[in-house]
C-alpha cells in the first residue's frame, strides 16, 4: 500500500464493493448492458471520491468528495432496486 487512502477501511470496502457489482452484472440478462454500465461506474466512483477525496488538503473540498461518494452509494441502490 503506497496510499495513505488504500489504509482507509471504507476504501477497502468500497473496493470490494466495486468487485462484487462487477460479479452481479456480468450475469445481467442481454439488453440491460445500459444498467450494467451505470452500475459499474457508480460503483467504481465511490472509490474513486473516498480516494480524492483523502488527497485534498481543505476539510471542505474532502468534504465534497465524500459526499459524492456517498450520493454514489444511494445511486447504487436505486440501481440495484430496478435491476
Amino acid at each position: 500500500m503506497a496510499f495513505t487512502f488504500e489504509k482507509l477501511i471504507v476504501y477497502q470496502k468500497a473496493i470490494s464493493y466495486a468487485d462484487h457489482i462487477c460479479a452481479i452484472t456480468e450475469k445481467f440478462p442481454r439488453g440491460y448492458g445500459f444498467l450494467s454500465d451505470q452500475l459499474n461506474r457508480a460503483s467504481v466512483s465511490i472509490a474513486a471520491n473516498i480516494a480524492e477525496g483523502n488527497g485534498r488538503f481543505t476539510i471542505p473540498d474532502r468534504k465534497n468528495f465524500f459526499m459524492i461518494a456517498r450520493g454514489s452509494v444511494q445511486e447504487c441502490v436505486a440501481l440495484m432496486e430496478i435491476a
